[in-house]
């Protein structure tokens, strides 16, 4: 009778796939933002430092439920605010590319004034890059006054709103204090109810991080603030066993709320 051995390749692999079966799900996630080159068009960059949350629970339903059964009503933001605001962002855009420009303008004529002074001037080079740098100087200059008058701009649409818009602040808060005082305890509850955890941490220098958890289904919530603005999400995912699930958080599948 011939007898059959068990091999200790095929013990390890049983025990590699009893370990894969029982072992945590992974979700990578990815957070990245285009934003505006000083060339005026624009580069995708990481976005370093951004808490991120995986939670088993739909976040908005909690607060969207919470806001149904608050006893009076969540107060509205004023449309001609609101415009207000977003006027006084376009203003603080504009000024803020127009120095992009003028910083790259001034870097742009120091590195051609360290060029001019290591050639002799009678060098046909010379006389060339001394034409482009006052080309570009007279560009600087015109930049130089740009950038100070739409950082006046700036100045006056913002002094005319601050008042306004911390007024709208204050009701907002005072309303979320009382609305939202039972948040922690649903919160809790969903959690428990879930069997799973509720897990963060940040990204790192590339826009990255790594969760591990239990299979099932989670939410990626996380936000990024802008000057009058965030950018929100919170994704539905189903985390599995296997391959890694893959995230990406841009301003493609955010939502985009006003700050207040």
């Amino acid at each position: 009778m011939t007898k059959h051995r068990t091999g200790r390749g095929a013990l390890t692999l049983v025990a590699s796939l009893a370990i894969a079966a029982c072992g945590p799900a992974t979700a990578e996630i990815t957070a990245e933002l285009d934003v505006t080159s000083p060339d005026g068009g624009t580069v995708t960059r990481p976005l370093a430092d951004l808490e991120v949350r995986l939670l088993p629970y739909d976040r908005d339903i909690v607060f969207d439920s919470l806001t149904q059964a608050a006893p009076t009503p969540e107060p509205e933001v004023p449309a001609d605010i609101l415009a207000a605001q977003a006027e006084v962002a376009s203003a603080q855009q504009q000024w803020r590319e127009t120095e992009d420009r003028w910083n790259t303008l001034r870097d742009t004529l120091q590195s051609l004034s360290a060029t001019l002074e290591s050639l002799n001037r009678g060098e046909t080079r010379y006389n060339v890059l001394f034409r482009e740098w006052q080309d570009l100087d007279r560009q600087y200059q015109q930049i130089e006054r740009e950038v100070q008058g739409a950082f006046q701009e700036f100045e006056t649409l913002q002094a005319a709103t601050i008042e306004r818009v911390d007024s709208v602040r204050f009701v907002q808060a005072d309303w979320a204090d009382q609305a939202f005082a039972d948040v922690d305890a649903v919160i809790a509850e969903k959690i428990r109810a879930s069997g799973l955890d509720a897990v963060a941490d940040t990204t790192d220098s590339q826009g990255m991080i790594t969760f591990e958890v239990e299979p099932g289904d989670y939410w990626v919530f996380a936000r990024h603030e802008l000057p009058y603005n965030e950018l929100y999400w919170n994704l539905p995912v189903t985390v599995a066993r296997g391959e890694p699930l893959q995230v990406r958080l841009s301003r493609d599948n955010a939502e985009e709320r006003p700050i207040f």
